[in-house]
């Protein structure tokens, strides 16, 4: 595949999974059976928000610096919602240290694909 097919594959690939019910929105953790779980996950689903929405700026503007580094930026992004998920479902059985281990985690897949989209083509 070429490189110009490639990088259209990806933009093609964003715009379906763009909009996304991870989505983080207000939170109202007074209606939440473990408020300071919640509260925590919510934190990290807005880190992944931002780190998709970095990815989103570059892979469109073309500066992200190879194909590899694009698929390796969008393997942080979907673990990062994964763990998301697992995240949530902890929070809500109220397993406490299950969700900080999680968000460690969520956060550094977030800072990794920041820190890939920002990286230059040489």
């Amino acid at each position: 595949m070429t490189h110009d097919k490639m990088i259209f594959s990806g933009i093609v690939l964003m715009a379906l999974l763009g909009v996304s019910p991870l989505q983080a929105n207000p939170i109202d953790t007074a209606q939440h059976p473990h408020p300071k779980s919640a509260k925590v996950v919510h934190e990290a689903r807005h880190d992944v928000d931002r780190a998709w929405e970095v990815y989103h700026r570059a892979a469109l503007g073309g500066t992200i610096a190879s194909p590899a580094l694009q698929s390796d930026i969008e393997e942080h992004l979907h673990e990062a919602r994964t763990l998301i998920t697992q995240a949530q479902e902890a929070a809500d059985r109220g397993d406490t240290r299950q969700v900080q281990h999680l968000v460690v985690q969520v956060k550094a897949h977030a800072t990794k694909a920041i820190e890939g989209s920002k990286e230059q083509k040489k």
